[in-house]
């Protein structure tokens, strides 16, 4: 009977000694601390948009869409929050399309911020529009964006990309040749840049105005061409002249005359 009790005590401890071994190397192993997903906040309806904008301490915009029943169409509102002055403004407007992006910046460098809003239209004709405001105080300007010309407007089928650099806005966007369904990319890109005075923008382009790249090859290597071929057509008139001076020359004339006594005599 005692072996039997010293046997189960013997078994119990070993049990217990192997316990405590195994919570120890648990214990030993590190514990990989997975990093929380971030989530993208939940927009609401009838809200569609929000981007946050924060020019400066205390200078805070909100830039959000919102509408029911139509993707298509809708509203914008900015938000303004001076939370320095405990301020707060509202300017809204109508939206054809759904914004893509919002841009901030200075171009006239007044020290009233500019707040552009990007929107991509529904339409195959447009396909972006700015909608853009000058925020000075409590009072919000509405700007005029320029609507690509003739010229501008040539081989566009949006895909455009807008970006702030050296305080202008950067506007560019692949060339298309052809029209419809058939259009096709030529590699080609077209780079407006818009600038900002006395409250009127103005563009000016910065790429070459080519909407094919074959267009552009060409114009590189007619130059050459036309070296060459002044210098083949110098060259003939030159051996020209040569001959026609050296069928005039004083020697020949003086030969011609002295055959022309002899024949007399």
């Amino acid at each position: 009977m005692i072996m039997k009790i010293r046997y189960g005590f013997s078994l119990a401890l070993l049990i217990a000694v192997g316990f405590v071994s195994a919570c120890s190397n648990d214990a030993k192993k590190p514990v990989a601390a997975s990093a929380p997903a971030l989530k993208k906040p939940v927009i609401m309806d009838p809200f569609r948009y929000h981007k946050l904008i924060e020019v400066s301490p205390g200078q805070d915009y909100d830039i959000l869409s919102w509408g029911r029943g139509s993707t298509k169409t809708g509203a914008f509102m900015i938000l303004h929050s001076d939370s320095a002055a405990a301020k707060y403004t509202t300017t809204t407007g109508d939206l054809d399309g759904s914004i893509i992006d919002v841009y901030n910046s200075d171009m006239d460098l007044d020290g009233n911020p500019e707040i552009l809003i990007q929107v991509k239209g529904k339409d195959t004709v447009n396909h972006t529009t700015i909608y853009a405001f000058e925020f000075g105080g409590e009072k919000a300007r509405k700007l005029d964006f320029p609507k690509l010309t003739k010229a501008e407007k040539k081989g566009y089928r949006g895909e455009d990309n807008f970006y702030i650099k050296d305080g202008a806005l950067i506007r560019e966007f692949p060339v298309y040749d052809g029209n419809g369904a058939g259009a096709r990319p030529t590699g080609a890109k077209r780079q407006l840049q818009y600038s900002l005075r006395n409250n009127e923008f103005t563009v000016k382009q910065l790429s070459k105005d080519s909407t094919n790249v074959s267009d552009t090859k060409v114009s590189v290597t007619a130059p050459a061409q036309t070296v060459k071929a002044q210098e083949k057509h110098a060259s003939s008139k030159k051996s020209r002249k040569h001959s026609k001076a050296k069928r005039h020359s004083p020697e020949k004339k003086h030969k011609k005359k002295h055959r022309r006594h002899r024949s007399d005599d």
